[in-house]
């Protein structure tokens, strides 16, 4: 029977291909076009170095991140490119990096910066963490009072399925997605916080009410049974989305819900790398079930959700970043389910989705491009 050990070496390998970065703006700058029939036209605005995660601000210039360790101020037309002083020393190798980057909702007042990041800790195990800091503007920003509030429990050793999403609820929560690092097993354990969706306090400690608490769970856990979670965001109901990665096959999107079990590696609707299978999800197994699943994998990268700015009849769907599958995709959505929509081929692995003000949607590509997409 083959261990667990030697099951996790070939998840790493096989992954890799699937969610690592591409060559960056190293690779040279591509010109993309509008495919015949695409509702959209594509405009290529900047080029990073494997950029991961992007934010705007109020004023409509953006922060980026780039996986090597870079944070970038972005002028609005993506033309000027400012790195902003202060930020990590952050572990790059494999899926690891400076990872997601998000507002405080009180950002015009507080001017606060939340980042992930993976780092090595001083017995060679990796984790994620989650740090805060306040941006200071100006020719030669910066951020200032950094201080890591979180960290992944436990780190391990590997570089994969570090997760690191940040997403704020409305009633001003902090949620933030750790990965199960490819060691299948603590996606279950109660004491781990792998594989899991954790509520915070906006100061990184665990929020009042956590469902699971009074069960022995770490006290931040909300919910639980995840695999290498990489898009969260709430819709305009309070709802609470999350795509992640499956296996071999078995990509999701959920609806996350207070102290459900979502099953990993117990249920899935995929199968191990090594070609053991995995039970589908079934009615009545106990574990909550996915709205909407791929298979084959699609290797799902950011999510959004939309507000029907330009593309009215996309408002409340969910827009997301496919790598292998390099494509960008819609997930029509009605209340609290959600169903396939459109895929279109993007011919470049897309990391990350975001809005811009002007309901424009923008992507980050693997290879370096920023792209914004406008009714065609």
């Amino acid at each position: 029977m083959m261990t667990l050990a030697i099951r996790s070496l070939l998840s790493a390998a096989a992954l890799l291909a699937a969610c690592s970065p591409g060559t960056g703006a190293s690779a040279g700058k591509s010109t993309p076009q509008s495919a015949p029939g695409q509702p959209f036209a594509v405009a290529e605005v900047a080029r990073f170095d494997s950029p991961w995660a992007m934010t705007f601000l109020p004023d409509g210039r953006l922060l980026v991140t780039e996986k090597k360790g870079r944070l970038l101020l972005v002028s609005a037309d993506g033309k000027a490119q400012t790195a902003v002083a202060g930020t990590p020393a952050v572990s790059p190798d494999g899926q690891g990096g400076l990872m997601d980057v998000v507002l405080h909702p009180g950002f015009a007042q507080n001017r606060r910066v939340y980042l992930s990041f993976s780092e090595k800790g001083a017995d060679g195990l990796k984790g994620v963490a989650l740090a805060r800091a306040t941006l200071v503007d100006g020719a030669a920003p910066r951020l200032d009072g950094f201080e890591v509030i979180f960290r992944a429990t436990p780190y391990v050793a590997g570089d994969g399925h570090f997760s690191g999403r940040i997403a704020f609820s409305p009633d001003g929560h902090l949620f933030f997605t750790n990965g199960e690092r490819q060691k299948f097993d603590p996606a279950q354990d109660p004491k781990a916080t792998l594989g899991k969706v954790l509520r915070l306090n906006d100061d990184g400690t665990p929020a009042a009410g956590n469902p699971l608490a009074a069960q022995g769970f770490h006290p931040a856990v909300w919910s639980y049974g995840h695999r290498n979670l990489l898009g969260l965001a709430f819709d305009a109901a309070g709802n609470l989305w999350e795509q992640e990665m499956g296996p071999k096959g078995g990509d999701e999107v959920n609806l996350i819900l207070p102290g459900r079990n979502y099953g990993y590696p117990k249920v899935s609707n995929g199968d191990h790398y090594d070609g053991k299978p995995i039970p589908d999800h079934a009615p009545g197994d106990g574990f909550e079930a996915p709205k909407v699943w791929w298979n084959p994998s699609i290797s799902p990268g950011g999510l959004m959700v939309y507000s029907g700015k330009l593309w009215p009849q996309w408002k409340g769907d969910l827009f997301i970043g496919g790598l292998s599958s390099m494509a960008l995709l819609r997930v029509d959505v009605n209340g609290a389910d959600a169903a396939k929509g459109d895929q279109w081929d993007m011919k470049a692995r897309i990391r990350e989705v975001e809005e811009g003000p002007d309901g424009a949607i923008w992507l980050l590509q693997d290879e370096g491009g920023l792209l914004r997409l406008t009714p065609a």
